[in-house]
């Protein structure tokens, strides 16, 4: 095998549980294991990698400490809403907290060269931009630039607002430098500019299958048992049209849900009781296994072509029914689901389709195109 050095910027990696802390850790962990020389780039983090790294001997190295904090939502309810108001605002209009890592990517990648292969992750797109600040002519830092981007950024229409006009340019202006881009879906590629769709490969998310073991599915309860694991959007990927209509259902059943929003599900939890199970998000193994225990899971679909929960690719794997929410769902057809007919479940790709290696495979291919 022809061993290659890979270089890859992150904002967030293992033990952070997010799509993009995957993304990051599962692209790291198998490239070394398949022998090449990996570094990762990351913001300062207190967490101690000494047992992970005797395991996966990555070369972490740090961007340094990340002084910009996200503003708190807290106080009363004036202060609540300034404090919301002004987050959006800075968000929206300048990228706050995340502009910073556009600085520290560029100063640290500065003094990088002679890599064969660079993966920058977004988001936050900063990270992309900094990638577009440092690499130049006289130091590209790598034979290959791949700009990896899980959502879009301009053609992001989840989003209430859609972002300024003057982003427009530096999304362009990454895209022009970047020498690859990719995307996890075929449907994100119309989200970018026409002029780098020839630049546009689909990767999906990616994990190591072999090393999956549920165990078998058991009928454990009377009541059907269903779970959603996840964020929500309010007006998008909304949970309310779900829980009202569990809040009016006479039905016994227990819905487990992993979020870090659980401030949205509270008032009906006030309503539900012990048939709304709200729970901390927990390391994906575990989840995995409590997954597949369930009747079915619930996905609440984004209403939009150009992105696909990353969520799906666990519950493919897990192998359970589920019953997909889009704007125009009839939701009374759940009954159906607490009855055991599954005929309407989502139909979802095999889970052969995102093994890690060839996952690493389709990265590694770009570094010679």
């Amino acid at each position: 095998m022809d061993k290659k050095k890979i270089l890859i910027v992150s904002a967030v990696f293992y033990p952070s549980i997010s799509p993009r802390s995957m993304r990051a850790t599962e692209l790291a962990k198998e490239l070394v294991r398949q022998g090449h020389e990996v570094h990762v780039y990351l913001p300062e983090t207190d967490h101690d990698y000494s047992e992970f790294l005797k395991e996966h001997p990555i070369q972490i190295k740090s961007l340094g400490k990340l002084r910009y904090r996200e503003i708190e939502l807290r106080g009363n309810k004036i202060s609540l809403l300034i404090r919301r108001s002004l987050r959006r605002i800075l968000g929206l209009l300048f990228e706050y907290p995340g502009i910073e890592l556009m600085f520290k990517v560029a100063r640290q990648l500065k003094k990088e060269r002679d890599f064969d292969l660079l993966i920058s992750i977004a988001v936050p797109f900063t990270n992309h931009w900094g990638v577009a600040r440092a690499r130049s002519r006289k130091n590209p830092i790598a034979t290959s630039w791949v700009a990896d981007c899980g959502d879009p950024y301009m053609g992001d229409t989840t989003d209430s607002f859609r972002k300024p006009f003057y982003f427009k340019s530096i999304e362009k202006w990454f895209c022009r430098k970047a020498d690859h881009i990719t995307i996890p879906i075929e449907g994100a590629r119309s989200a970018y500019y026409k002029e780098f769709h020839h630049k546009i490969s689909v990767i999906p998310q990616g994990f190591r299958l072999d090393k999956v073991e549920l165990p078998p599915y058991k009928k454990e309860e009377s009541y059907p048992r269903f779970a959603y694991a996840g964020g929500f959007i309010p007006g998008k990927r909304d949970p309310r049209p779900l829980l009202e209509f569990l809040s009016a259902s006479q039905q016994e059943f227990r819905f487990v849900v992993y979020t870090s929003m659980a401030d949205l599900l509270l008032p009906f939890k006030e309503v539900l009781g012990e048939k709304l199970d709200i729970r901390e998000y927990i390391p994906r193994e575990e989840l995995l296994k409590v997954l597949s225990g369930m009747d079915f899971l619930i996905n609440i679909d984004n209403n939009t072509s150009t992105q696909l929960p990353s969520k799906l690719i666990d519950y493919a794997i897990t192998g359970r029914p589920v019953f997909n929410i889009t704007s125009s769902t009839d939701i009374s057809v759940l009954n159906e689901f607490f009855r055991g007919n599954y005929e309407g479940r989502m139909e979802l790709a095999p889970p052969d389709d995102y093994d890690i290696r060839t996952i690493c495979k389709n990265f590694l291919s770009l570094q010679t195109k």
